[in-house]
């Protein structure tokens, strides 16, 4: 097949990003002939190029447009009304998962359990569930953790207060205020469509974390200290199969996702994070649809615990995709 890939690290990532390569690499040995389509800030260039592409399918990366992750839908939205065939979830399935209030909605109304939560903006509560502190406060439209620092859990109003203006003031959009939940951080791969099926549980290990801060994971443990990928957050945590699981919570845990998966309708494949408290209740904590590719990924490496390389995992996501488009 010829493939397209989009996408706008760029704009966005930092140009070490070995997505891209190791994505094509494995387009390649898969057989398939591939290029790259990056997205930027000019709309009508994106559609120009979009436009003349020849692909047979275009595997989709977007993360944001013009530097909000909060548009992302629209790109996908963009290649509906091309024509395109494209890889992973639709612009409703992007859209709802990359709201969290929106997100956290759907899945109360499936019963699927969250943190209690509240959103409010400039003074108007929207929602309010029956919440205690300690709180962690989050821009519900961000993505890769933006905005989610260790200030981000507050213990007390004054603190709520000033973190909920300091959110507002940077990011324009409502806030979403949710209890904070203590205890194992999981992630879930999903990957089909009408046969998903769960990959094994990968752990966010905070053993080495400064003792003094709060078990999240934050923008500077994800990406290091104002993205450098050096700090004591980032130094901090390391992403590990877990070995001392029971297999029952293994199995709530993989339904829970799962049900997740199917609730907001995602597409091909996601990444669901869970929270697991000290009496082994579960809790969806966020909705990754179209999460990061890269080979040492969570994603990738609980597909490689299953038996599946990094070669058949993409070969496997055009497969379902263009089964999708086959009906």
């Amino acid at each position: 097949m010829k493939v397209a890939v989009l996408h706008n690290i760029d704009a966005l990532g930092p140009p070490a990003d070995p997505v891209l390569e190791q994505l094509q690499k494995a387009l390649t040995a898969n057989g398939h002939e591939s290029w790259l389509v990056c997205i930027d800030k000019d709309v009508q260039s994106l559609v120009d190029a979009l436009a003349r592409t020849k692909a047979d399918i275009i595997f989709n990366l977007s993360e944001s447009f013009g530097g909000k992750s909060s548009l992302d839908s629209n790109v996908a939205a963009l290649l509906n009304l091309l024509g395109h065939r494209y890889t992973g979830s639709s612009p409703s399935g992007l859209m709802l998962a990359g709201d969290k209030t929106l997100c956290k909605k759907v899945l109360s109304f499936h019963n699927i359990r969250t943190p209690e939560f509240a959103t409010l903006y400039r003074g108007a509560l929207d929602h309010a569930g029956n919440l205690s502190f300690p709180l962690i406060v989050k821009p519900p439209q961000e993505d890769a953790s933006l905005g989610i620092t260790s200030k981000s859990v507050v213990h007390d109003l004054k603190e709520l207060l000033h973190k909920i203006d300091e959110i507002q003031e940077a990011y324009q959009q409502p806030v979403l205020v949710e209890e904070y939940i203590e205890g194992r951080e999981f992630y879930i791969g999903v990957l089909g469509n009408s046969d998903a099926q769960t990959l094994p549980a990968v752990e966010m290990d905070f053993t080495k974390f400064p003792k003094d801060l709060p078990r999240i994971a934050s923008f500077a443990a994800k990406w290091g200290d104002e993205g450098t990928g050096t700090g004591a957050e980032f130094d901090g945590t390391v992403s590990i199969i877990p070995e001392d699981l029971d297999p029952g919570l293994i199995a709530r845990m993989q339904k829970i996702a799962l049900d997740a998966f199917q609730a907001m309708r995602l597409r091909d494949y996601a990444r669901i994070d869970l929270r697991v408290n000290e009496n082994r209740d579960v809790f969806v904590i966020e909705v990754n649809p179209n999460c990061y590719l890269e080979s040492g990924s969570e994603f990738s490496r609980a597909a490689e615990r299953s038996g599946i390389t990094y070669e058949a995992l993409i070969q496997r996501i055009l497969e379902l995709a263009s089964a999708r488009y086959s009906r």
